[in-house]
């Protein structure tokens, strides 16, 4: 059980790094918005949460998305939390229902990844759970890098949110917009 619990903590975080650039475009889009680390653990609680309520819904079958669907919608959520971060200088109430809502999705993007390899597991919920911590971290360490690296040198200066904050929400807009267009018609 142990490989088993080993192996899916393993195969959760390969999807964040290096798999998972939307859903690090995403978490760094989080991070973005506040660099402060009460409203930034808000935000990560929210999409952990949703994504893991989600997860388990989509491996258990009781929902079952299309990913023709899925993918476009989280290049969407990575486009509208980039553009968000361009025009809000706070966060309020109302992004951490945006955010719940985005983890819904991203984790029926997570799910597709974790039933393709977990069919006929004979420990399901373990590797469910397994599968979890090594999404979550992936986001952590993601997050945490992102803190020690950026912000915490930079966050306090007064050209940060003009140099630091706009250009990289534009970037990581234009790159999911880029993806959506591909998610869609390609």
């Amino acid at each position: 059980m142990f490989d088993v619990v080993i192996s899916f903590i393993e195969l959760g975080f390969k999807h964040i790094i290096p798999l998972g650039l939307d859903h690090i475009l995403f978490v760094l889009g989080l991070f973005l918005a506040s660099t402060k680390i009460k409203p930034l653990l808000i935000q990560a609680t929210f999409f952990t949460t949703a994504h893991t309520i989600s997860l388990v819904l989509v491996a258990n079958k009781l929902i079952l998305p299309n990913p023709n669907i899925i993918e476009p919608l989280i290049s969407i959520s990575i486009v509208f939390i980039a553009v968000e971060n361009i025009f809000i200088t706070q966060i309020n109430f109302r992004r951490y229902w945006v955010i719940f809502l985005f983890g819904l999705i991203h984790g029926m993007g997570f799910a597709s990844a974790f039933v393709e390899t977990s069919i006929n597991n004979t420990y399901f919920y373990t590797s469910l759970f397994s599968f979890n911590v090594g999404v979550e971290i992936g986001q952590v360490l993601i997050l945490l890098l992102a803190y020690f690296i950026i912000g915490k040198p930079y966050a306090a200066e007064i050209w940060y949110r003009k140099k630091i904050v706009i250009p990289t929400s534009i970037i990581i807009a234009i790159i999911a917009i880029g993806w959506t267009y591909k998610r869609l018609f390609l």
